[in-house]
């Protein structure tokens, strides 16, 4: 059974969420809380895999990936072997960047990067080629309106 995240935990969480980077003495003093017992709430919070890992955030344009895409997939079966198998396959497409499998109409949704049109058409040729696949819609995106990587924590903790 998962324990009760109490206060000082969503405020960690949301320190952290905001700085990844934050030394565990800065966190302790921002928490009201001294260091050791900080860090071991820190651990505790990895250990249950509430805190997932800490990441670099990576502007994909200034890298040369110019090209933001969806791709939305469509199986021929939906049998959880396939499914699985689908999935396994994205993991090995370094152009994808996330994956999530829907219900509904479409089965997955990829967004893609690409440093041009060309490389992501390569990709969509591979991609709908792909064992299962039936059909592949595609929507290069123009504007990116937001872009939030944290889990929304108004009225939790302080």
């Amino acid at each position: 059974m998962a324990r009760r995240i109490d206060t000082i935990d969503w405020n960690i969480l949301r320190e952290l969420q905001g700085d990844g980077r934050i030394t565990n003495v800065e966190l302790s003093q921002r928490v009201g809380i001294s260091a050791p017992p900080c860090l071991r709430r820190v651990r505790a919070l990895e250990e249950e895999g509430i805190i997932r890992g800490y990441r670099a955030l990576l502007d994909e344009k200034s890298l040369g990936f110019d090209l933001m895409a969806f791709a939305m997939v469509h199986l021929v079966s939906q049998a959880e072997a396939d499914l699985t198998a689908f999935a396994e396959r994205v993991e090995r497409w370094p152009l994808v960047r996330s994956c999530w499998m829907l219900s509904g109409e479409t089965d997955f949704i990829l967004l893609c990067v690409a440093p041009d049109l060309r490389s992501f058409q390569n990709f969509v040729l591979e991609l709908t080629s792909a064992p299962n696949v039936s059909k592949v819609k595609t929507a290069l995106t123009l504007k990116q309106a937001k872009d939030a990587a944290i889990v929304p924590m108004d009225g939790q903790g302080t």
